[in-house]
């Protein structure tokens, strides 16, 4: 037997008409019938005797009744509170720090405006321990400049970035417009600690190059590296969108590397989909269609595709020898 049922039966009973009842519900009358006699074969007992074209519940009817009214006030106290968490949304976004410094603040909060009623964790560490986190499934998303090495993760360009060459007032690449990337060789850089995207990406380039650098401030915080940078003379290849009051009050000069190596993308990452256990060989990968709560972060997101230019800045370059 279903609630559905036994709803039917308390409206028969409380009205004692199966026309009544049937109004009550809007259904029909046979539907009403057919219910109750669904319940009589069921349970193999009377629940009503008709007299008269009138209906009496009998005792067993009445014993029923106290118990179907007790299920069915049971099971709208289950609906209501289900309904009542499906209301309350969550989503665990992580971010890489670069990420987290100078654009997940806003992102979270479009997000929370287009969303009032999803509650929201950030967690901001490096892109490889965020990577770990998602694998562990102790993040639903995450937004990341560096690179994904697990197939088990779908991560989706959507941000535009750009790395890029950086130096204070005081440091002589200050009134230079070209930087040849021979004179990297031996100079004081601030680079960012094990496990970040952007400290790969410049490795990566150093190491193309045979160049050779001195890390005078290593650090996780991408503050700590730019105020490096201003106050103690080091140079440091960081993301430019870190950089918007400082291009805009001409605290720093930056360099873009001029072959575009240094053009990348923030990423969303999620989960993909198994078909089968992880634990089994063979096991096969297909990209998940993310939740509607992921779906919501991804177009906020949008919002922020374009890499904002430095206005009426100086476009310097950083440029291989030749």
């Amino acid at each position: 037997m279903t609630i559905r049922h036994l709803k039917i039966f308390i409206a028969v009973a409380e009205s004692k008409s199966m026309s009544a009842a049937a109004n009550r519900l809007y259904l029909t009358q046979p539907t009403v019938s057919q219910a109750i006699r669904d319940l009589e074969n069921h349970y193999q007992v009377p629940l009503f005797e008709r007299l008269h074209k009138k209906l009496f519940i009998t005792e067993e009817g009445r014993q029923l009744l106290e118990l179907a009214r007790m299920a069915v006030g049971n099971f709208d106290s289950l609906e209501l509170s289900m309904q009542r968490f499906q209301e309350r949304l969550s989503l665990r976004i992580g971010s890489s720090l670069t990420v987290g410094t100078c654009l997940m603040s806003s992102v979270i909060s479009d997000l929370e405006a287009a969303c009032p009623k999803m509650d929201i964790y950030s967690f901001v560490s490096n892109t490889a321990e965020i990577e770990q986190k998602l694998l562990r499934k102790e993040l639903d998303a995450a937004v990341v400049e560096g690179t994904i090495e697990s197939p088990r993760l779908t991560a989706v360009p959507i941000v535009e970035d750009s790395l890029v060459l950086v130096c204070g007032k005081n440091h002589d690449f200050y009134e230079k417009d070209i930087v040849y990337t021979s004179e990297l060789e031996g100079r004081k850089f601030a680079v960012r600690e094990k496990g970040s995207g952007t400290r790969k990406l410049f490795e990566q380039y150093l190491s193309a190059h045979n160049i050779h650098i001195q890390t005078s401030w290593e650090a996780n915080c991408p503050r700590t590296i730019l105020n490096a940078v201003i106050h103690n003379n080091a140079l440091a290849v960081i993301s430019q969108r870190l950089l918007k009051h400082e291009i805009r009050h001409r605290s720093v000069k930056i360099f873009h590397y001029e072959t575009g190596e240094w053009n990348r993308s923030f990423k969303l990452v999620y989960l993909k989909k198994f078909s089968e256990s992880p634990e089994k060989p063979g096991e096969t990968l297909h990209g998940r269609y993310p939740s509607p709560c992921i779906e919501n972060l991804r177009s906020v997101l949008e919002r922020y595709r374009t890499l904002p230019q430095p206005g009426d800045f100086p476009a310097c370059v950083l440029k291989n020898d030749t």
